[in-house]
């Protein structure tokens, strides 16, 4: 395999096995005066940076260029994985509209559009691309793997077994076990799947840092739900030392420390990263359980502005047509606006599209909330059928079926 080809694999492994948290546009915002610090630029004299501008200097000259357009869609993604910037997913867009609205673009623009479609839930048109993708390139592990991430988030783990299958005869060991791991975690399976992928991370030193940083998050997930705070916490901050500003990472810790009712440290984690909804709105939950045990004049104007943002970002997605937020607006209907009813139907909308342990969890506690325990039926029904394995869940489930 060739030195760009596994440079290649590498990233888009990681970039399509963690879909990151959705991110809508943002509402316009007007700061408060002129000294209000907006945002900080990248610096001009930034080696990335540097690199980006002459690519796109080079694409403006040479629009029909596949293999720059690709080469620059694909640092779009990295970069706006590791800095927490949805941005940089429109760029990355950008450079690829000569072939973007095609019916049958090139491979490679195919799997980069797949990868950006299931970034904002789109998963049927993803998947669509990813069948075209696989049909004509069979090796290519990047488009099994991505196929498989959007497989287990639509609940097809029958198929997203089989795509790990085919990830495991193109992939290095690590790759194939984090994607079945993520299969079984949601399976019944979670604690054979745990250890395996644990040993598995150990015996895998030298492991290109996204997919390490793929592999630990999900070993601090799987550790979470199953209640071991400790083990959890380890794992996370792990994957916190090799990727810092990784989207998908900093919710999914931000999500464990507001369970673990340490709201102060959420508080610190997000303090950078509000462009990104989701954060935004982890940031404003933790605000809010501060308030509940210190009374501060300047933490209630916060909560009260990011309640605002958060409702403005909200609308702002739902005007457009954008339906790839609504777990995140349950939660903030739920939790910010104490609207339970509300809640219950954004989840029951955003569980018809994915049927991940957060949609299970919003769904049941939006149900619990509304005094609608037979709203909740579906939902039990499909943990009944498939084994999850959540403390958080299964307490959930006992207090809907008692009646709670």
């Amino acid at each position: 395999m060739a030195h760009s080809t596994i440079h290649a694999l590498a990233t888009l492994l990681a970039l399509a096995a963690l879909a990151p948290a959705p991110a809508s546009q943002a509402a316009p915002y007007i700061p408060a005066n002129g000294s209000q610090v907006v945002e900080l630029l990248p610096r001009r004299a930034d080696a990335t940076q540097r690199e980006l501008r002459e690519l796109r200097d080079s694409l403006s000259a040479h629009p029909a260029n596949l293999a720059l357009a690709t080469d620059l869609a694909q640092r779009y993604i990295a970069l706006g994985r590791a800095s927490s910037d949805p941005r940089y997913l429109g760029y990355a867009q950008a450079a690829l509209a000569p072939w973007w609205r095609l019916a049958a673009p090139p491979p490679e623009v195919r799997l980069l559009r797949a990868t950006l479609l299931q970034s904002a839930h789109h998963f049927d048109a993803a998947l669509a691309d990813l069948d075209q993708v696989v049909a004509a390139r069979p090796k290519l592990a990047q488009a099994w793997l991505t196929r498989a991430t959007v497989q287990t988030v639509r609940g097809d783990y029958v198929g997203a077994t089989a795509s790990c299958a085919r990830v495991s005869a193109l992939a290095n060991e690590l790759v194939a076990v984090t994607c079945l791991a993520n299969v079984g975690a949601v399976t019944g399976r979670a604690q054979h799947s745990e250890q395996l992928l644990d040993l598995t991370l150990q015996r895998s030193a030298g492991a290109p840092p996204e997919v390490a940083v793929w592999s630990l998050t999900l070993l601090a997930e799987m550790a979470a739900r199953r209640g071991a705070a400790d083990v959890a916490e380890t794992r996370f901050r792990r994957a916190l030392a090799l990727a810092p500003r990784d989207g998908y990472l900093l919710g999914a810790y931000a999500d464990f420390l507001l369970d673990q009712q340490r709201p102060a440290e959420v508080l610190a984690l997000l303090r950078e990263h509000t462009r990104v909804d989701a954060l935004l709105l982890r940031r404003a939950l933790a605000l809010a359980l501060a308030l509940t045990s210190q009374q501060t004049p300047n933490m209630a104007a916060a909560l009260a502005a990011d309640v605002s943002e958060l409702a403005a970002r909200f609308d702002a997605a739902m005007r457009r047509g954008d339906n790839f937020h609504q777990r995140e607006q349950a939660r903030f209907e739920l939790s910010l606006r104490r609207n339970a009813s509300a809640a219950l139907a954004l989840a029951r909308q955003n569980w018809q599209v994915q049927k991940e342990p957060a949609d299970i969890r919003i769904y049941l506690d939006a149900a619990l909330h509304a005094h609608n325990a037979g709203a909740a039926r579906p939902v039990l029904d499909w943990i009944a059928a498939h084994g999850s394995e959540d403390v958080a869940i299964a307490r959930l489930a006992r207090q809907l079926k008692g009646g709670v």
